[in-house]
């Protein structure tokens, strides 16, 4: 009875062993995603959106240079595969997107003058990952088998949702967390640096095309007080865009006009009615930055046109030195670009 009782008790211990074993290789077996090393993401349309465990080519479309931005910003713009449209190519605005993504100068352009896509150079290049802020655009481009992620961007926050989804994507949550928190971070800065402003001495801004008479970003609204300015076109507006008259711009009477092009300040100073505001009399007027995007439009690059405008506003709060080393801290450490001194004060203005 006693051998009997031990054998039993040993074939017991023997059978756990073994299913134990069978247990852990079940839970070791990789599934298919695994092997493969496919993954999948939502973009900012609720889509499924399925990639290649390395994405080694990126194609931006429409927005290029807000997308091309988002992508350097994330240390990948060596991936990007195309050159940008003739929109972007037709001036020299956009200089610094060969600095940080040379090989664009000969990539293949995916759009013509009409913006419409030149499909069958898309689908010879076949890149493994497109970048798309247009619905229509995304689908035509995910009916031909391609991979394509839409990013939205509509209000100030969104831009957190747009790094984060590429940091999904790229394989680089670690660098899209590091960028939220430098967000977070510069945007706080700027905050105590303007908290002693009083009311009666914040200066009122205009931006945007003032020989047009249009502000062309709803953002503009958000990236203004924060830097401590009063915008004189925030009104409560939900449009994207404002167009206002001569007589409102003469009543505003803005203490600075920051451009958002420096082909529009040869008309502003040949508008005589302009002579008499307060911008123009104290030569309180700037060209905003154009560097990976416009910085004065939606950018991943957007907390340093806090700074800048405060640098413009109360240079006593923020010195062009520190905005020059903010500025080269960003590009060195996101865009992994060193700016000369020459560049950066280029960029300053």
């Amino acid at each position: 009875m006693m051998k009997s009782s031990k054998r039993a008790l040993a074939l017991l211990v023997i059978t756990a062993l073994v299913m134990i074993c069978l247990t852990g290789c079940q839970k070791s077996t990789p599934t298919a995603t695994q092997i493969t090393g496919e993954r999948t993401v939502t973009d900012m349309a609720g889509r499924t959106v399925k990639l290649p465990a390395e994405i080694k080519t990126i194609a931006t479309f429409g927005s290029i240079g807000v997308l091309n931005a988002f992508v350097e910003t994330m240390g990948e713009g060596s991936k990007i595969c195309n050159e940008m449209s003739p929109s972007f190519t037709k001036k020299d605005t956009w200089k610094y997107q060969y600095v940080f993504a040379p090989q664009i100068k000969n990539g293949p352009v995916f759009e013509d003058a009409s913006r419409a896509i030149q499909m069958e150079k898309v689908l010879q290049a076949k890149p493994d990952l497109c970048l798309s802020m247009d619905k229509a655009t995304v689908d035509l481009l995910a009916a031909q088998g391609l991979n394509v992620i839409y990013i939205s961007w509509d209000k100030p926050e969104d831009v957190k949702t747009c790094i984060t989804l590429l940091g999904d994507a790229l394989n680089k949550k670690d660098v899209a967390a590091d960028y939220l928190a430098w967000f977070d971070k510069t945007v706080a800065r700027a905050q105590d640096l303007t908290k002693n402003l009083k009311e009666q001495d914040k200066k009122k801004v205009v931006y945007g095309s003032v020989s047009t008479l249009t502000q062309p970003h709803l953002i503009a609204e958000w990236w203004i007080p924060a830097a401590g300015g009063i915008s004189v076109t925030d009104n409560g507006r939900t449009a994207q865009s404002l167009t206002y008259t001569m007589e409102d711009l003469l009543q505003w009477n803005p203490d600075v006009m920051i451009l958002s092009d420096k082909a529009i300040e040869k008309d502003v100073f040949a508008e005589a009615r302009l002579a008499n505001i307060s911008a123009m009399k104290n030569q309180q007027v700037f060209i905003v930055p154009c560097v990976a995007h416009v910085w004065g439009n939606r950018t991943p690059e957007q907390p340093l046109t806090i700074l800048w405008t405060i640098n413009k506003l109360y240079p006593q709060l923020e010195t062009t030195e520190a905005l020059k080393q903010d500025i080269s801290y960003f590009y060195s450490h996101f865009f992994k670009i060193n700016l000369t001194d020459d560049q950066l004060q280029e960029i300053i203005g």
